[in-house]
């Protein structure tokens, strides 16, 4: 499991950045689609009364050991993000990080999160940015995204994601996820990666490269 936390806060460096896990310490948190609970154990150290709801049992299972291990409560469940088997209003803050993008119906996915949080509540997204420096390099030079042989994967302008999150009286949308060097990825893509592109890229003056981010966070009040 501290592999895995270790691999994916490499990738994702800004996650803690944006996210305060420790900000919720008393608030009821679901998180759709959780896996095996890599992010769900930060916000349960944080404090927060945690539930994890995933389609996969497998996923369920390996997160239910995770929590074992680490002496964390937390009610881990298979759910469907389209149908949530909860009442309105039932929660401070759903989290739904990398899922929505491969959803079938992303409109029934987003309109459920937004029935069981709270009025005043916050629920946090994020999508694949459709206008990104990855997704650029994908299309040019046929560099593989993660999870694209996934049944459905959507990707999204910023505005297109606002308009899925209309129904939310405040939405803020922030592109993350910039190319920075690996400390755990090695060989020789990883090498030139590392060695020519990030520090080409981080030579491009940020104002004009902001929007590219591979990850689109939203962040909506209900």
């Amino acid at each position: 499991f501290q592999d895995l936390a270790e691999y994916r806060f490499d990738k994702l460096r800004y996650l803690p950045e944006i996210v305060d896990f420790n900000g919720y310490a008393g608030k009821k948190l679901l998180e759709v689609g959780c896996g095996v609970g890599i992010d769900l154990v930060r916000f349960a150290q944080g404090g927060a009364v945690v539930t994890g709801i995933d389609l996969a049992e497998q996923s369920i299972d390996l997160a239910k050991k995770y929590f074992e291990h680490l002496h964390l409560e937390g009610d881990l469940r298979l759910g469907n993000g389209e149908d949530l088997a909860f009442e309105d209003d039932s929660f401070d803050v759903v989290y739904a990080h990398g899922v929505i993008q491969y959803t079938a119906n992303p409109q029934r996915m987003v309109d459920e999160l937004h029935r069981v949080v709270k009025p005043g509540g916050q629920v946090i997204m994020m999508v694949y940015n459709r206008k990104s420096w990855l997704n650029f390099m994908s299309e040019k030079f046929g560099i593989g995204l993660e999870h694209e042989d996934a049944p459905v994967l959507r990707k999204y302008t910023a505005a297109e994601f606002r308009a899925l999150l209309s129904r939310f009286a405040r939405v803020e949308i922030t592109p993350e996820r910039f190319p920075v060097r690996s400390r755990l990825q090695k060989g020789l893509k990883a090498t030139i990666f590392n060695t020519f592109f990030v520090p080409a890229f981080n030579l491009i003056p940020r104002a004009l490269t902001r929007s590219t981010g591979w990850h689109l966070m939203a962040f909506a009040s209900k």
